[in-house]
């Protein structure tokens, strides 16, 4: 058996509301959710479970109703959280007039760090990133991957502990898509923080994850959760395994039961 990471990040109990045309909606309730230092969890599930809410709470841009959230074991306010992981959303947000370089310092720019150091710690990641000689483009001249590319360049520079990707691949071809998430898969080992991943693709989720958390219909809550077969590193090559089939299946079959119970 093996033995399970140290906490991270923990979500407790955690009770989010929000208002929609005069109502008072439930988003999250009684959530209870871990990720460990260095483990990737990625989380699944249907249309308006709250996904996305989790990824707000968690980087303090919104505050739950209830519950706790806990940062290395430290119960933690909104405010606290803010600032503490890194953020990345299915939109890459590159700032058109600025070029990779600066767009990729932005982050570090953020974090206090003088422009200048910013675009030279930028500057010598741009190999890493698949970036070679587009240092000095704009995103216009970028494609949908590449702009992703740097919005990850951006994201992973602060180097934060804590990392949280909102359908980072959503608004990607597929063949793109496919090709990112192996590169991803190999940035994240050399870089081993923990991940937050929210994605719709569950082949994507076993694929990437350590561990993968499936939230049930609105008001969300962890309906199951398991921990994924596949050894690392992982290849494209593994899609075809029997590990990787079963998983799968195993997920598929989860959701499916979510979304064949009445609301």
């Amino acid at each position: 058996m093996s033995t399970p990471h140290p906490a991270r990040l923990e979500l407790i109990d955690i009770v989010s509301t929000y208002e929609e045309e005069g109502r008072r909606l439930t988003a999250l309730d009684g959530l209870t959710l871990r990720v460990g230092a260095a483990e990737f969890v990625a989380l699944v599930g249907p249309s308006g479970s709250g996904k996305s809410t989790i990824l707000d709470i968690v980087a303090g841009l919104v505050t739950q109703d209830s519950g706790v959230v806990r940062v290395d074991g430290i119960p933690t306010t909104a405010e606290q959280r803010l600032g503490r992981s890194a953020y990345m959303q299915q939109r890459d947000l590159l700032l058109p007039w600025r070029t990779t370089v600066d767009n990729a310092a932005l982050g570090l720019e953020a974090s206090g760090l003088a422009r200048s150091q910013a675009r030279q710690a930028a500057q010598a990641e741009l190999w890493r990133f698949g970036l070679t000689g587009f240092g000095d483009a704009y995103p216009a001249q970028l494609s949908g991957g590449m702009r992703q590319r740097v919005a990850f360049l951006r994201t992973i520079l602060p180097r934060r502990e804590l990392i949280l990707f909102d359908e980072p691949f959503g608004a990607l071809d597929a063949l793109t898509r496919s090709e990112l998430q192996v590169w991803l898969a190999g940035i994240w080992e050399q870089e081993r923080s923990s991940v937050l991943l929210v994605t719709h693709d569950v082949e994507e989720a076993v694929f990437l994850a350590d561990r993968v958390v499936v939230l049930s219909p609105r008001p969300g809550h962890v309906a199951f959760e398991m921990t994924i077969s596949l050894g690392r590193p992982r290849t494209r090559s593994l899609i075809t395994s029997p590990d990787f089939l079963s998983d799968r299946a195993v997920l598929l079959n989860a959701l499916g039961l979510l979304v064949e119970s009445p609301a």
